[in-house]
């Protein structure tokens, strides 16, 4: 494994996480149910959001996998990595649930089901009921499962780095580096998607951790892809071969799930045939889409920039605030009937500055860099060794 760094991984996953925060605006508008929507949504905002929603969280999974694999060859241990880990996600994402989080459905509660107390009120006697309230189970951690979705996995990764010798660690990794060369980098993480979607047909995604184990096979594969690249770097050889056609699949593909949106919008019931081509291309497109960005990002982005570093490092923290920012501000636009367009812009406008300023204030504060994910400065006592 080479200890150089791959600047180009970094931008992906900035970018990965950048786009997750626009999806999240643009779930203010879509028809699709979510805690706040504008009065009136718009059809064909789906079109957009159909373009990543394929690939944009196991993206998130990929880059994860190649970052942890770095930290592990960085602290040379499965415990100090473990460690490392359970600090850097749990602590957030506890300040999280607690903090951060409860506007959400308190927004949702009273907007959509008529919930009458105050925010303050809905925090102290309802949103620690362990129980459920208008359908939401609470306390909640809404976008941060998939905080805990990446601690389940590393401790994974840590189990078996602590389990499995190195040697026949090396041996699977050689192996399993060995299928996935050339184009096996698209066909092999391909297939294994289209053969889970076989097994559990009609399972949809429930971020509920213990009864989502399909959607677990679903991210494994692109956690452990990522964490492959990290320590298998011949790899990006393959994927610089046949990015290119993954892009043409990745673009074919979204033709074909835009025609059936298209044709069968809403709620319209499309054939079984369309059904199910339209559920394989979302996984066609979804993986080709993936093996293209760490293409590109191979190929043209392995580059310094002076912010590269500061966004590296903002990314965590932008991700914790950014949806609850969005829906606090969709709320009050609806409220105030603003339509879609300076919406859309308020919307884009507040959450870049109210995540900038949740960084920066976090970061400058001693004590509180823990609970937005940073690590304590140099200097300070530190919680992990």
């Amino acid at each position: 494994m080479t200890t150089a760094r791959h600047l180009g991984m970094d931008w992906l996953r900035i970018g990965a996480f950048g786009l997750l925060i626009l999806y999240h605006i643009g779930m203010y508008f879509v028809p699709w149910g979510w805690h706040v929507k504008i009065a009136e949504p718009l059809d064909w905002a789906v079109f957009p959001m159909r373009a990543t929603n394929s690939w944009r969280l196991p993206l998130l999974f990929l880059v994860s996998g190649y970052a942890s694999a770095a930290l592990f060859a960085k602290l040379g241990g499965a415990g100090a990595f473990a460690r490392s880990r359970s600090a850097r996600l749990l602590v957030p994402l506890a300040f999280g649930i607690l903090v951060v989080i409860p506007p959400q459905p308190w927004i949702e509660l009273v907007t959509q089901h008529g919930y009458a107390k105050s925010l303050a009120a809905f925090w102290t006697s309802d949103y620690f009921r362990f129980g459920t309230l208008g359908g939401i189970v609470l306390p909640t951690w809404q976008h941060l499962w998939f905080v805990v979705y990446l601690w389940v996995y590393t401790m994974l990764a840590a189990a078996l780095l602590a389990w499995v010798p190195a040697a026949a660690r090396a041996r699977i990794a050689d192996g399993t580096a060995r299928a996935l060369a050339g184009w096996g980098m698209l066909i092999v993480p391909l297939a294994a998607w289209l053969l889970i979607r076989a097994l559990f047909p009609g399972h949809d995604e429930t971020h509920a951790l213990f009864d989502d184990g399909p959607s677990h096979l679903h991210y494994l594969i692109p956690f452990f892809v990522g964490w492959l690249l990290r320590v298998r770097p011949v790899l990006f050889e393959g994927v610089a071969r046949c990015w290119r056609a993954a892009l043409v699949i990745a673009l074919a593909a979204f033709a074909f799930i835009s025609w059936v949106e298209w044709t069968w919008p809403g709620d319209t019931h499309a054939p079984d045939w369309a059904a199910a081509l339209f559920h394989v291309a979302r996984q066609v497109q979804g993986w080709a889409a993936i093996v293209a960005l760490v293409g590109i990002a191979d190929r043209f982005w392995n580059r310094d920039h002076p912010w590269r570093a500061t966004l590296a490092e903002a990314v965590f923290p932008f991700y914790i605030v950014h949806q609850t920012i969005i829906v606090v501000v969709g709320w009050y636009l609806l409220r105030g009937g603003v339509g879609a367009l300076p919406s859309f812009l308020i919307l884009l406008a507040a959450t870049v500055i109210g995540c900038w300023l949740f960084y920066a204030i976090g970061r400058s504060i001693g004590w509180l860099r823990p609970l937005i994910g940073l690590q304590r400065k140099q200097g300070e006592r530190a919680w992990v060794r």
